[in-house]
């Protein structure tokens, strides 16, 4: 199961409701600090960003630069400390189940089917039980794992569990997905099947998708565009446009222009963990 790649028809367009091409996300100006005084620490310099929707975008960087911090003030677990961030022109000053969010962990209720996991999101937004079952059968089916509806998270592989997660995520039919090193836990084989499979989804649902990931060849493969970032505090130094074929397969890393690409990200981090070595020892 694990190795599985998902293949699906358009669930998209059996159940989830028309609307206009939403997911655009502007970060205007964007600070973040944490602290006070003498323990004050700023995780985010000054950074502006604009995300069309429909866009795929790896956040790249190494630990600590803010990519994750940058992401929650997206998903609205963190409030800048200057400027603003917007989702389709209307402010984020909260969480919202129009930005769904998938963390390393898996985050599941492990008291909690993986059935009842699914359907919490659609639930708390007021549908009927009959129209959560369906909803949950009907992302199960997505990810591929509609003999599990039954289990427990506990019974289920990381990959399995990391699918669940995703599933949930768009369970509300959200117009944003933000994820936050979703499969830095998973080993490599699995963690390149949930790539393609991440990808499979992304092109059925049509949703703005922000990546963090520390990860060069992660961040190639799957994105539009990589935004490449400083070491602490965060801010985006380069802008990469992801100019290879969809769909994608693993063939395509030993292209040159995914090697050139990936030479270009390699550049840029090494030089900023220079520069931040050569601060932390004046």
């Amino acid at each position: 199961m694990e190795t599985q790649i998902i293949t699906f028809e358009s669930h998209k367009n059996k159940i989830a409701p028309e609307k206009e091409r939403l997911g655009h996300i502007e970060i205007d100006k964007v600070g973040i600090t944490f602290g006070h005084g003498s323990e004050k620490v700023e995780a985010v310099k000054e950074t502006s960003l604009d995300i069309q929707p429909g866009e795929f975008i790896c956040l790249l960087g190494p630990s600590g630069c803010g990519k994750s911090t940058l992401l929650n003030s997206i998903a609205g677990y963190v409030t800048p400390s200057s400027g603003e961030v917007l989702v389709d022109g209307e402010l984020v000053e909260g969480p919202a189940p129009e930005r769904g969010m998938v963390f390393q962990q898996y985050s599941l209720f492990p008291w909690k089917t993986i059935s009842e996991n699914i359907a919490f999101g659609p639930k708390v937004a007021g549908n009927t039980e009959s129209e959560c079952s369906s909803i949950a059968n009907t992302f199960l089916a997505m990810i591929g794992l509609s003999k599990y509806g039954n289990k427990y998270p506990s019974e289920l592989s990381g990959g399995m569990q990391q699918r669940v997660g995703i599933a949930r995520a768009l369970a509300n039919y959200p117009s944003v997905l933000l994820m936050d090193e979703p499969f830095g836990a998973l080993d490599a084989q699995t963690r390149l099947m949930m790539q393609e499979n991440l990808l499979s989804i992304w092109s059925e649902f049509n949703i703005t998708v922000v990546f963090v990931t520390h990860d060069v060849d992660e961040a190639v493969f799957l994105a539009d565009r990589v935004l490449v970032m400083s070491a602490s505090p965060g801010s985006v130094i380069a802008d990469l446009k992801v100019n290879l074929p969809r769909p994608r397969a693993p063939e395509i890393a030993t292209s040159d222009d995914y090697m050139a690409l990936k030479k270009q990200c390699l550049d840029h981090i090494r030089a900023e963990s220079l520069r931040a070595f050569e601060q932390q020892n004046k």
